[in-house]
């Protein structure tokens, strides 16, 4: 039986390490350390960490992995191979030659494409069709390494990250279930990615939820799906903050950012091309509700400019 060790942290992992655990000895779960969260800043264990100590499966937390010592712990439990799923730092080359057969990633995208820490959410954002999960061989680059079997599923087109977010979790699961065994059997052969095709998913940051609105009406939209529901999207209005909640594309022209309707068809937006219709939003210090209820008791002047 495959000695595995697994290294992740967020939901999306946690269908993953439960695969793992039914296809070897999992030896040990690595995760990133508890963090601080919500109003009090209590510290919260990260979801991979909870169900491994449910399962009594010993959990490894290092603040550092380059100074050789987490290597030595790695190596000192002598792992045929390691999984890796959205456990959130790049490995040293030490540590991704500790295992006997080396470290897989189980990525969610379809490599060379989107390569990086956020790659669900923009693969809605920059409109992808489709998109998918690897299971690759990790190297010191960031996500370019040989890809051993893929998945591929369409995108839908009311797709937010949060239902990508679930799909792929699934999907990787059912990667890894199928390929890990015939991994370990030899019987995978690398592909090497075409690095020239490359595309890259960066790191989100809260500011990229502010809308932009001389952007066309489409990306927009996207946007709103992509970032729901972290970070979320926003904007401004009388100096309130105005999360944007649900949205869709409408015909309609005027300057960017300004109000061009609003009443049943919801508070419509002029973009830089095309016009986008705010169909639930949740004003500062209010509550979640639809564009329409809120204009009831909220008045909003056409040509109103939204923005900061």
């Amino acid at each position: 039986m495959a000695r595995i060790v697994f290294m992740g942290t967020p939901d999306f992992a946690v269908p993953l390490v439960e695969a793992a655990s039914t296809l070897g000895e999992l030896v040990a779960v690595v995760t990133q350390p508890d963090k601080p969260k919500g109003r009090g800043n209590e510290l919260s264990a990260p979801p991979v960490k909870a169900w491994a100590l449910a399962h009594h499966i010993p959990v490894w937390q290092p603040v550092k992995i380059k100074t050789g010592e987490f290597e030595a712990q790695l190596r000192a439990v002598q792992p045929d191979v390691a999984i890796v799923a959205a456990y959130g730092r790049i490995l040293p080359k030490g540590v991704l030659d500790a295992p006997r057969l080396g470290c897989l990633n189980i990525h969610a995208s379809l490599l060379p494409k989107l390569r990086g820490a956020a790659p669900i959410q923009w693969a809605i954002a920059n409109g992808e069709s489709e998109t998918g999960v690897c299971l690759m061989q990790m190297d010191e680059g960031l996500d370019t390494g040989a890809v051993l079997a893929r998945r591929a599923i369409p995108i839908a087109a009311d797709e937010t990250g949060g239902s990508l977010f679930d799909k792929l979790s699934v999907l990787g699961r059912e990667l890894l279930v199928a390929e890990l065994p015939r991994f370990l059997k030899g019987e995978l052969t690398p592909t090497p990615q075409d690095h020239a095709k490359h595309t890259l998913a960066p790191i989100i940051e809260k500011s990229n939820g502010e809308l932009d609105f001389t952007k066309p009406a489409i990306e927009l939209e996207r946007r709103v799906r992509a970032f729901d529901p972290w970070p979320g999207t926003f904007t401004r209005v009388d100096g309130k903050l105005l999360k944007v909640l649900k949205a869709r594309v409408v015909e309609g022209s005027g300057a960017a950012a300004t109000v061009i309707r609003a009443g049943a068809e919801g508070l419509v937006i002029a973009c830089g091309q095309g016009a986008l219709a705010i169909d639930e939003l949740q004003l500062e210090g209010r509550k979640r509700m639809r564009a329409a209820d809120f204009l009831a008791g909220f008045k909003v002047e056409m040509g109103k400019q939204l923005g900061t």
